[in-house]
This record gives structure tokens, sequence and C-alpha cells, in this order.
């Protein structure tokens, strides 16, 4: 069992770890304590040997790989909450970072991607998300591999060069259509998504990893940078879901689940996602659980989380939330109903009222079922609170088992190859076909004749000039009469 927390009557709540893979949602305002709390969680699951993601927002959560030091204020909490064999203790922790600053860099290749994803990350219309499929039809025709953004530009500048056959085939494609998705390519390269396109791709396994000691292995994906651009923040996460989604088989229920994965910032997923991607991400969070993944929201108000994504979240943990505006209200009010009544507690009052590192808890029972809502105080971590030195942090980073697997690019042939390959001998072929041209027209050119004449082709040209002239004709018709006179 993972101790979340106590109370002062000696009431510990824990979560059943068979029940883990129902998900969860971790919610309340800045400052409350939902990164200690996600902390908590994440190192008891490392501890039971289960791996577990995490979006590091603000690189605070890099001192779960150092011991906790002693501290008046844990030392507190312990005593008030009666935890029982404390221990401070590190954990085993990889450093993930998309720009490869402050972790391995993190890729996945434009394939792998998928025109879906992608629309959404280019933020493109219809019908520009119809030509995108149509790309990404014939590249899988032709074998094109789609690695990184040039493979996607050739691809789409081949599909402008051949836009009339292409249309009698797939449909409609304008050479306006391709300039304007090209340009949202060039938007994504300037904000620095070309860093998350190419090899070597992430492998989803090595987020699944165990220790010598069986412990699982806390990924931090450092997000500080990352969030400069919410839209490739969330589409990376979504992505990575999808990947466990399709590559993991199914398991059924487990005793603990495979991994756990938290999604810090989670109204991001859905803020302005068409509807056919949000139909992708409400399968995914309901059909992922049967896999052994859990999936743990993280974001300030529940009200932030769909309805039909909300209520498929079993473990919950809230907490206080903020009531400046008649908004704020209604949203307390709406997190109050998502618990199972406790009629010891007025829940809505209750909320504004947690001081920072409590919360309200509800959590599923061995039977599946909402325990009823109880006022918390939770534990504090084993590990360093707040973010490693940078003496600390690149030592973590020099052991790491993974040193040297993702730190190159790896270009190797792809579309962009492919296609300037196929240009190439277009053109050379061209070439030749003008000179066997060239060749044959020279040959069938009449020979040039020498411009000296002979005396006898001066005089009758002379003879001609002459005759032409009115002088000339009398002296015909002389020589004519004189001959017909002879006779």
């Amino acid at each position: 069992m993972i101790l979340i927390g106590g109370n002062p009557q000696q009431q510990h709540i824990h979560l059943n770890p068979k029940m883990a893979n129902r998900h969860g949602l971790v919610a309340g305002a800045t400052g409350t304590g939902k990164t200690v709390t996600l902390q908590v969680l994440a190192e008891s699951f490392s501890n039971m040997g289960v791996p577990v993601f995490a979006a590091d927002i603000k690189g605070d959560l890099s001192g779960i790989a150092k011991a906790a030091s002693p501290h008046p204020k844990i030392a507190e909490r312990i005593d008030t909450i009666q935890i029982p064999n404390y221990q401070p203790r590190s954990n085993p922790v990889l450093f993930w970072d998309v720009f490869g600053k402050h972790g391995h860099p993190v890729r996945t290749t434009i394939s792998e991607m998928g025109p879906l994803l992608l629309s959404n990350l280019l933020e493109l219309n219809d019908t520009q998300t119809g030509v995108l499929h149509i790309a990404f039809d014939i590249a899988d025709e032709q074998g094109l591999l789609l690695l990184d953004l040039k493979d996607l530009r050739s691809m789409l500048n081949w599909l402008a060069d051949n836009r009339q056959e292409i249309s009698r085939n797939y449909g409609n494609v304008t050479s306006q259509t391709v300039a304007a998705i090209i340009r949202k390519l060039l938007v994504l390269e300037n904000s620095g998504g070309d860093h998350f396109f190419g090899e070597t791709a992430l492998n989803i396994n090595d987020l699944m990893r165990l220790d010598s000691q069986g412990k699982g292995y806390i990924s931090l994906l450092y997000s500080r940078e990352l969030m400069l651009n919410p839209r490739i923040y969330s589409t990376f996460l979504l992505w990575m879901l999808s990947e466990l989604f399709e590559e993991l088989e199914e398991v059924g229920d487990l005793d603990k689940p495979r991994l756990v994965f938290f999604f810090d910032e989670a109204h991001l997923l859905f803020d302005h996602a068409p509807k056919i991607l949000f139909q992708r991400i409400e399968q995914v969070v309901r059909l992922i659980r049967s896999k052994g993944v859990g999936i743990y929201f993280v974001t300030q108000n529940p009200t932030d989380i769909p309805d039909s994504v909300l209520g498929q979240l079993g473990n919950k943990i809230q907490h206080s939330l903020r009531a400046f505006t008649p908004k704020d209200q209604k949203a307390i009010k709406a997190a109050a109903d998502t618990f199972r009544p406790n009629p010891l507690l007025d829940t809505q009052s209750i909320i504004t009222q947690l001081s920072v590192g409590e919360a309200l808890i509800s959590v599923l029972d061995d039977k599946g079922r909402p325990t009823p809502v109880e006022q918390t105080l939770i534990c504090p971590p084993t590990s360093q609170i707040g973010p490693l030195s940078d003496k600390d942090w690149q030592t973590v980073f020099n052991s790491s088992v993974l040193k040297g697997v993702y730190d190159q690019a790896i270009d190797r042939q792809s579309a962009y190859e492919v296609l300037l390959e196929r240009e190439k001998e277009l053109e050379n072929r061209q070439m030749k076909e003008m000179k066997q041209a060239q060749d044959i027209r020279e040959k069938a050119k009449p020979k040039r004749r020498s411009n000296r004449q002979s005396v006898s082709e001066a005089f009758f040209k002379t003879l001609a000039r002459t005759v032409s002239s009115g002088i000339g004709r009398r002296i015909v018709r002389g020589l004519l009469g004189s001959i017909l006179g002879s006779k």
C-alpha cells in the first residue's frame, strides 16, 4: 500500500497499488503543494518497482534523485501523521530533455508522430490536414521514410510539383495549400520543434526500466523551455501516451501498474484540441488501463479536465482552491461534487481553507469503489524537496544507464535523400535528351555551300539582273529579232 498522508486523528490514507491504474487527479491552486504530492507518489511507486514518467515543469523535481536532509518541518509532519519507518532515500532517475541540454535528447520521427498529431501541432485547417494525410499515404506507398522536418518538406514539395496527377487519384492538391503547410513547418522549426524530430528515436521500453535493486526508474522530462510552446509540450506527451497504448500488450488487472504517467499542466492537453483528437485522448485514457498504465493528471482545477475524462479518474487528491470570483466559486462547487460525500465534512467550504501540504483525498478501495473524502496532511517526501545543484545533477546524469544511447543524432537515408536523388536523375535524363535532340538537329541541317562563285554563275546572275531592267528587255528583243530574222 502507498501511504499518501494522514491526519491528527491518526487516520492514514493509502492508495491501493492494484487500483493505481484506474488513473487519478492531483489538483490545486499554485503554491498549495501539488508538486510535493506528485513527488511523494512518484517515489512511492518507484520504491515498489513501478517505473514513473513525469514532466518537470519548473525543474523542481530533480531533487527526487537525492535523499532528504533533516528539517524541523519534516520532523513535525512525521510526528503529526505518525509515519512508521520514515527513512530518507534517493531514487533512480533518468533525465530527459527535448532540446538535449538538461537530459537525454528525446526524439521521434515524423512517421511515428502521424498526420493526426502533426496536424494538431501545426494548427492546420481541414484542407491542409487532408493534404498532409495524402503526403503520408504516398510516402507509405513508395516506401519513403519521413524521419525529420526536411523529409516532410521534401515530400510536400514533391506533391506540389506533381499535383495534377495526384489530384486525379487522391483529391485536390493545390500549390497554395502546400505552401501554407510548409510555412507552418518553418514556424515549428523556429520554435525548436526540429529538435524533436529525427533519430535515434525514443524507445518506449527505456521508460520502463528497473534498477539493480528492483526499483522503478523515475523519468523526468525537463519542461521549462518546452513550456514556451505549450502545443509542442502537449503534443509530445500525447504522442508518448499513444505509443504506450499501441506498443504495450494487454495484461488485464495487475497487482501494481507497469508504468505510472504524470501529466502536469494537464489542461494544455485539451485546450483547442479538435474533435477527432479529443476522441483519441478519451479512447487512450479509457483503454490504456488494461495495459497496466496509470495516468495521473496534475492541474489547477478539476474543471480543466473534460467530464468524459474526469469520470474515469478514480483516485483524487484536491489541494486548496481560491474563491476570488464567481467563476472560482462555481469551480469550487464543481470540485467538491466530484468526491464521494463524507457526512462529517463540508467539502465545499474546506477546499478554500486547506493549508499548504494539505488536501482532500478520495481513493478506490479494493473493490474499486471510491472512499468518502477525507481531509489529509500529505506525507513529506523521502527525497530532497527542490532542484538538485548543478554539481549533483551532473553526477547523476553522467552515471546514467542510457549515457551515449541517444546523445548523437543519426541522419540516415530517408525521403529527403531519395527525392533529391530522383530529382538529379531526372535532370540528368533531361540533359541527355536535350543533347540527343540537339545532335539530331545538327545532323539534319544542309551542308553550307562555298561563297565563291564560278565565272559562269557570275555571268548568268548578271544577265538575269540585266534582263529585269528596261534596257535588258530591249537587248533581248534585239537579239530575238536577229535570231528570228535570220530564219
